[in-house]
């Protein structure tokens, strides 16, 4: 058997080089809320101290790029400081390196002058000496603004307001009309943190003289004895006309500072804009896209006053009467117990309070009026769920429900629909999931919040009962 010749190797030839293969190092990134930290400091000593307050921001990410993250830094670390004085901000950037990983470098500038803007400085020297020259920017940008007290509005829960006034007494809440340079100038300076705290806001338009700010002010002497403002929050507010001769006022953003939550003062602030809507007489007083912890609020205050108004009494004790009648948790149609509609008519009047809002309260109502609770809890849980039945699949509770109709449309075939409501009995294109196991349960458990979530609020609300 033959066997196969090699080659024989040139001597003079050079050797092969040898392939050397390499393994790049894409940049993964990194997380704008793992290396930005965000104080709110209102002396020069808090600036770096470890006993300044660091505010959580609802989410950094959405102002780096498509993804939230930072690329081609190594060791980055941004420290911001606000000044609750001035509310300028100036940011510490540190880092090891940069290099691009295959994403390229963030502009960090760029970046964070989105969020903060024109309040952003870049001297460090200037920021800490603002602190002094600045001492009295609030008090000049609010001296053109109307001083609003909060009043003990006729039948409309003085004991609350009064417990209120004993424990804020230092504090004021100052309304400025937006399209007013002064008013325009200060929201400018709070856009950052309505950017950072409140969730999905975007600011105002500080050209629209509809806007009112309403400023929550706490005025305290300064070491040298001078009356100084700070701004512990505020509230946007827009007026809309109402036909024939009113308006409607709509709460467009709300937000205490985070130092002063949990104080009382988120409250306050609610109360005096109650006390406006009653005063000038307005339609009524509406929240737009209220968060789950402000509508909590809110309902807190409007039922300290609907406890107290009278017109409303027999109506409640009714609907609590019949709720007691009999086993309604057996029954095929349990009814809404809704309020008559002279009643829904006398508390948007008289209290400003929408018929939305106040069908929220008349559940809390109802059950503060159940005594022993124990006993109707069964009934009551059964009002409830049928009526978030009701809400959700309206059709299948023998109530409107929603349909969708297509229309001819050259511009956007997409969009070429509209939802009205179906009749008693009419098909609906609005269902829950088609799986009836599903539909118990998403139904279970959105009844077991709003029981957990009535029942909370009749806990804070019930010290105020008469």
């Amino acid at each position: 058997m033959g066997q196969k010749q090699q080659s024989t190797a040139d001597p003079t030839a050079e050797p092969k080089k040898r392939r050397r293969v390499g393994f790049f190092n894409l940049d993964s990134g990194i997380e704008a809320k793992d290396c930005i930290k965000v104080y709110l400091v209102s002396s020069k000593e808090e600036v770096g101290s470890p006993d300044s307050f660091c505010i959580n921001p609802v989410d950094l990410n959405s102002f780096f790029d498509e993804d939230g993250k930072i690329y081609g830094y190594q060791g980055l670390k941004i420290t911001i400081w606000v000044s609750s004085i001035s509310f300028h901000a100036y940011a510490d950037i540190t880092f090891e390196s940069t290099s691009d990983g295959g994403k390229g470098i963030t502009d960090l500038k760029a970046a964070l002058q989105r969020i903060f803007a024109e309040t952003l400085v870049e001297s460090k020297v200037d920021f800490l000496q603002d602190f002094s020259t600045g001492s009295n920017l609030i008090r000049s940008m609010i001296s053109s603004g109307e001083i609003l007290k909060l009043k003990a509005s006729n039948g409309r829960g003085t004991d609350c307001n009064s417990d209120l006034k004993a424990a804020i007494s230092d504090v004021e809440v100052v309304r400025m009309v937006v399209g007013k340079t002064a008013a325009g100038h200060l929201y400018s300076r709070l856009i950052p943190l309505v950017l950072l705290l409140v969730d999905g806001s975007s600011p105002i338009d500080v050209s629209d003289p509809s806007w009112e700010l309403y400023v929550l002010i706490q005025k305290k002497p300064d070491q040298q004895g001078e009356i100084q403002c700070r701004v512990l929050g505020f509230s946007a507010i827009y007026r809309f006309y109402h036909y024939p001769d009113s308006s409607r006022l709509r709460l467009g953003q709300i937000l205490v500072l985070p130092p002063y939550q949990h104080k009382g003062y988120g409250r306050y602030l609610m109360e005096v804009l109650n006390d406006v809507a009653v005063s000038e007489d307005v339609y009524d007083l509406t929240v737009e896209e209220p968060l789950d912890y402000f509508q909590h609020v809110r309902t807190c205050v409007d039922l300290s006053h609907l406890l107290v108004f009278d017109p409303i009494q027999h109506a409640v004790s009714s609907a609590v009467s019949r709720l007691k009648q009999g086993k309604l948790s057996k029954k095929i149609h349990i009814p809404r117990f809704m309020p008559p509609p002279s009643v829904i008519d006398d508390v948007r009047r008289s209290l400003k309070i929408n018929k939305k809002q106040f069908l929220k309260c008349w559940e809390v109502l109802i059950y503060l009026g159940l005594d022993p609770v124990d006993k109707y809890m069964e009934d009551f849980v059964s009002i409830i769920s049928s009526r978030v039945k009701d809400d959700i699949i309206g059709k299948d509770s023998g109530t409107n429900g929603k349909r969708v109709i297509e229309v001819p449309s050259d511009y956007d075939k997409e969009m070429a629909f509209v939802m009205c409501r179906s009749q008693v009995g009419e098909a609906s294109d609005v269902q829950m999931d088609e799986n009836q196991t599903n539909q118990e349960e998403q139904l279970r458990q959105l009844v077991d919040e709003r029981v957990k979530e009535i029942k909370s609020i009749a806990q804070k609300v019930s010290g105020h009962r008469v």
